[in-house]
């Protein structure tokens, strides 16, 4: 490298470089280069890691095991270990366990646990014929008391801390047993850094006392003085990497919801709301889904135990929701053809879909037509989790009231949805089968990795859904709007008995808001979008 890079480095250095390079072409470890620079450890680890930033250092870091004493340790090597001071004690002759204890200065525990410790190494042996319980030492106890304990050895001996990594097989297996002891012996984990210059940092080092009055900021004094004229001032690397700052935001998944309400706000449709706790008449009978249909299971739908039953059903709706079960109600249509049981319409359930809003909204008497209508609503059904599927999951439900709506516009819709919220153009439309729509459709499309994923269903609503709902506060077989005298007139691409009955049309869907957040968070398991995990919730990315 030139001299005058190598100069224009070293005029670039921070206070803290310039304080922490020369310490590092005389030591290695980071912990010294602390003390002989006299600054904090965070700023000698920042330092070196723009130096290693720059090239100019190399910056390692060794993950070791260590040992150190405890309080009882560090007293033991100092006055010795209670099975020494037991051994030293009859060490000139033999002595009763309460002589012992007193000249040793034991206590029970100790006293339990010297006895246990010698007798192993056959070190002493009880006096038989004495009136009370006495020792004495043996032979091998006077060689062991000569040359001291091995672990007494170990612990006076050695300069602790020490790293397992450099203790003999003997010494390990003396830590094992000193470690059974109360607080003798404590193991650690600590990160050994140690730092070296780069041929380069070499190079920058004869540069840099040179560079020493460089500035690193401008002061008030020197604009008051002019001196900042004179000055060489420090550049500054643009592109030198910082910490992280994890500002404060919604919810990845939060945030994408409100971005759904307001993409909806915006093309003109209406918010409508409904209770999750809801009853069987508005999520299900009077959607015209069959009282012995199998979503009504147990295994499906979720019950409230208690209360069990809704007191606040419209009673004359629920008639005429009736009559459409059990005989068309009027719409040329036979119905289901069963006798339909009010006391089941009245039972509790937690919300199984949020169709329940639109058959809430069709009977409500704030109904526009025309009119754009969606909500985003939890709903429940038993199921089994895995990275596709909840039990407790948020849905997107619409519905579009307007005279001449043909299946055409409703599948014009799903695709727009599709490419607006998943931004994928692999989307596919196939006939279905949902109890109160005619004709009826699923909406595919296709994830980079989980596949083709089904987003929702979909359809024109049928006239025995429809009729009992609107019919109970508009006028049927005419515009809602204008109340003109001649019959309404239904594009020909609707289905036919909606179009003779002369009910309005409504185009619906519900679509599964959580798979479609998967295609814009870019997840791969649905359950990722109620994480707890702060990594993750850190680094989704923002919608």
């Amino acid at each position: 490298m030139t001299t005058e890079k190598t100069a224009e480095i070293a005029a670039s250095l921070h206070r803290l470089e310039r304080a922490v390079l020369p310490h590092i072409s005389k030591l290695s470890s980071v912990e010294d280069v602390v003390v002989a620079a006299r600054m904090q450890e965070v700023e000698v680890l920042r330092a070196l890691q723009w130096l290693q930033n720059k090239g100019l250092a190399k910056l390692t870091e060794k993950i070791e095991e260590i040992i150190r004493l405890g309080e009882n340790g560090k007293n033991y090597a100092k006055s010795l270990l209670p099975e020494a001071r037991f051994l030293n004690s009859i060490a000139n002759k033999p002595q009763a366990l309460a002589e012992i204890k007193k000249a040793a200065n034991l206590s029970d525990e100790e006293m339990g646990a010297s006895i246990g410790a010698l007798m192993r190494i056959k070190a002493i042996e009880p006096v038989a014929a004495a009136a009370e319980k006495t020792f004495k030492i043996t032979e091998s106890g006077r060689q062991i008391a000569k040359s001291g304990l091995r672990a007494q050895r170990f612990l006076s001996g050695q300069n602790f801390p020490v790293g397992i990594n450099n203790l003999s097989g003997e010494e390990k297996n003396i830590v094992t047993e000193l470690k059974k002891r109360k607080d003798v012996i404590k193991e650690d984990v600590v990160k050994k850094r140690t730092a070296f210059l780069t041929e380069l940092g070499k190079e920058v080092l004869k540069k840099a006392a040179s560079a020493a009055e460089t500035v690193d900021r401008l002061t008030p004094e020197m604009l008051i003085t002019g001196r900042w004229k004179e000055a060489a001032f420090r550049s500054y690397d643009l592109t030198a990497p910082v910490p992280r700052v994890f500002f404060g935001k919604l919810q990845p998944y939060r945030e994408f919801l409100e971005e759904v309400r307001e993409k909806f706000v915006s093309m003109g449709f209406e918010e409508m709301t409904g209770p999750i706790v809801e009853s069987e008449f508005w999520n299900m009978d009077a959607l015209f889904m069959p009282q012995f249909h199998s979503a009504r299971d147990i295994h499906d739908v979720y019950y409230v135990k208690e209360p069990k039953y809704a007191t606040d059903l419209p009673r004359q709706l629920v008639k005429k929701v009736k009559a459409a079960h059990e005989n068309g109600f009027g719409t040329g249509s036979k119905g289901w053809r069963y006798e339909f049981s009010e006391e089941k319409t009245a039972r509790l359930i937690m919300r199984s879909q949020t169709t329940a809003c639109s058959s809430r909204k069709l009977a409500s008497t704030d109904l526009k037509i025309p009119g754009k209508y969606f909500a985003i609503g939890r709903c429940f059904r038993y199921d089994v989790i895995d990275t596709k599927h909840l039990a407790d999951f948020n849905q997107v439900e619409g519905i579009v009231v307007e005279e001449n709506l043909s299946l055409r516009h409703l599948i014009g819709l799903l695709k727009l949805f599709a490419k607006e919220f998943c931004n994928t153009d692999k989307v596919k439309v196939v006939p279905s089968y949902f109890p109160f729509t005619e004709p009826s459709a699923s909406l595919y499309a296709k994830h980079p990795e989980l596949g083709w994923m089904e987003l929702g269903g979909a359809g024109i609503f049928r006239p025995e859904m429809v009729k009992p709902l609107v019919g109970s506060h508009m006028q049927i077989g005419r515009s809602p709007i204008q109340h003109r005298q001649q019959p309404m007139r239904i594009d020909p691409r609707s289905i036919a008995h909606s179009a003779s009955s002369g009910i309005v049309p409504v185009i619906a869907w519900g679509i599964g808001i959580d798979r479609v957040a998967m295609f814009k968070l870019g997840l791969n398991d649905i359950r990722e979008l109620f994480s707890h995990d702060l990594n993750f919730l850190r680094n989704a990315k923002v919608v």
